[in-house]
């Protein structure tokens, strides 16, 4: 970079100023600063272009509004002397880059004028095919050198020019150089003598771009940053970063050149989601699928259960027609696989399948379908299979003892089957989970195995604090299976709970209202290698009482500091549609 850009303001950088084109004005004005310029670097057209792309690029530009885009070169086929398929070439290029509202420079590629025959045809579009000029304090320069192997076999004339150009814009705050083929790459790159790198080094050069290679690549020598831009169109491979179709941001401010490439498709028009859309692909999302539960067998395993897949087209105007497809983890099969939807704005339709599971249970198949909101434009909605495991819960004869050693009879038959949080084999120290009910209470008890009680960790004691963080078993609790209202109870190895009551918003989305709080009888045991839990709580406070044949939303965990992890009797979501059931008998 010149140096001074790196110096303070002085009366020798104001001299400069005021001898620049267009800063006469900015000078007088007062200002201290030079101007900021951004403009849009685009690449590649052609050499096995892909329909389609470019004219994306150029549309994405536009949406920017940088104040005028340049182009690295290869802009149509050719390769050919044909002039009226040059011509039917060129103005296809100029009808590609017509919705730019800012002007175009462009540089020529070996596409573009290989020989005399395409340099005329080229100069009738887009003038001479090596030239230079100033925009604020920047001088830009543009070199012919697609139709060489070399930057020592560019003809001499221009050689000439560009010396005699460099010497005229010593004084410009950026010098920039655009051409086409990279020679740096194969020659400054590596540390080889380059005629073309001489001369910018000697002549205080900035930035030089390049295109021809159809891959985005970068370096910097001899203080002037070198950019490699690759495809906006022609035919390419993911770089090493997975970078394919894209063009380059630059912005120039100060001392301080910023080069950004873009990819295709990150520049999106400002209605790309209108909040009416937003509200329907949110609420299909949440709504559009619904699937009812499928019971588990005793042993883990799911034989041929039939059920029901609710698809809901909430959009008062788009069609939904696609085909649902289930996604399959090794072990489960649902039939049929593939569904075609097709149901019209408002309406519903039912679908029936049929599920088994010979395997680990989880992962859960997932059914998945897109839902097209607007023209060309899709969203994915997905739904876990939905299932529910049976948990008993027998009568108490005598109402237990809350004294947290889990003498009584109606201790029995403990539930032990976990899974870790990602549905693999649980991974913590055994545990038992017990309930029992009577009329007016529903008996919670848990024994938790810890092989080392030194690493127990249970501090808190008030009611809401971070009970969860700590070592405890967990309830997700749903008094009646036809209201979308759930609780959640956590209690740590002290007897101190965290709870909160569980709602379904508008939305779809669960809603915490910690400033419930339940009333429970809580006792807290300790042996060797074990904690126990064991606990009353009075159902009135849900609103339900105890009835044999009653059915609950139940789900269940112990988190175990020690290991880091928990274990879950289902996989954990706060929604009682993931829960199992409870049955009291």
């Amino acid at each position: 970079m010149k140096e001074w850009k790196k110096a303070a303001v002085s009366i020798l950088v104001l001299t400069v100023l005021v001898a620049l084109p267009g800063f006469n004005q900015a000078v007088n004005a007062g200002e201290s600063e030079l101007p900021t310029v951004r403009f849009a670097v685009i690449g590649d057209r052609t050499g096995s272009h892909v329909p389609g792309i470019y004219g994306q690029a150029v549309g994405e530009i536009q949406r920017l509004r940088p104040e005028f885009v340049i182009s690295v070169g290869d802009m149509i086929e050719g390769y050919t002397d044909d002039t009226t398929r040059l011509h039917a070439q060129w103005q296809e290029y100029m009808s590609l880059v017509e919705p730019l509202t800012m002007k175009a420079y462009h540089t020529c590629g070996n596409h573009d004028a290989m020989n005399e025959t395409q340099e005329s045809i080229y100069r009738q579009y887009m003038g001479s095919p090596y030239y230079s000029f100033d925009y604020e304090h920047i001088h830009f320069i543009f070199i012919d050198n697609g139709r060489y192997e070399t930057s020592n076999d560019i003809a001499g004339e221009q050689i000439e020019w560009l010396i005699d150009d460099l010497e005229k814009s010593k004084k410009a705050g950026y010098t920039i150089v655009f051409m086409h083929r990279p020679f740096w790459y194969k020659t400054t790159a590596v540390g080889k003598p380059d005629t073309l790198h001489t001369l910018f080094v000697k002549y205080g050069v900035d930035a030089v771009f390049t295109g021809h290679y159809h891959q985005y690549f970068s370096g910097e020598y001899d203080d002037i940053i070198y950019t490699g831009v690759g495809s906006s169109g022609g035919g390419t491979e993911p770089g090493p970063s997975g970078l394919m179709y894209h063009f380059c941001w630059v912005t120039l401010s100060g001392d301080d050149i910023a080069i950004a490439p873009i990819k295709m498709g990150a520049v999106l028009p400002w209605d790309e989601v209108t909040a009416d859309e937003l509200r329907i692909v949110t609420r299909m999302q949440k709504f559009g699928l619904a699937c009812e539960k499928v019971s588990v067998e005793s042993d883990l395993t799911v034989s041929d259960r039939k059920f029901t897949l609710t698809v809901n087209n909430l959009s008062p105007e788009q069609p939904f027609q696609d085909t649902l497809k289930w996604k399959l983890p090794e072990g489960w099969t649902i039939q049929p696989e593939y569904s075609p939807v097709d149901i019209a704005p408002g309406e519903t339709g039912r679908f029936e399948f049929t599920a088994s599971c010979a395997a680990s249970l989880y992962p859960l198949p997932g059914a998945t379908v897109d839902f097209t909101y607007r023209e060309s434009k899709k969203t994915t909605i997905n739904i876990p299979l939905l299932i529910s495991r049976e948990v008993d819960c027998p009568k108490a004869a005598k109402r237990p003892k809350i004294d947290g050693k889990l003498r009584e009879k109606v201790w029995q038959n403990p539930t032990t089957r976990l899974f870790s949080p990602d549905g693999g084999p649980m991974e913590i120290d055994p545990v038992e989970f017990y309930f029992a009910y009577d009329d007016k209470n529903l008996y919670l008890a848990a024994r938790c195995t810890e092989t080392v009680m030194d690493s127990l960790v249970a501090k808190v004691k008030k009611q809401d604090g971070t009970v969860w963080a700590e070592d405890c078993v967990g309830y997700f609790f749903q008094p009646d299976i036809d209201k979308e209202i759930a609780y959640q109870i956590y209690i740590n190895a002290l007897g101190a709970v965290f709870d909160q009551k569980l709602t379904i918003n508008q939305d779809g989305f669960v809603d915490g209202n910690i400033e419930w709080n339940g009333k429970y009888k809580i006792k807290i045991g300790r042996g060797d290698d074990y904690w126990t839990v064991e606990a009353a709580v009075p159902l009135d406070q849900f609103e339900t009482a105890g009835e044999a044949g009653k059915k609950c939303g139940i789900n269940f965990r112990r988190k175990q500091k020690r290991l880091g992890t928990a274990g879950d009797w289902q996989e954990i979501d706060h929604d009682p549609k993931s829960y199992g059931t409870l049955i009291m008998r």
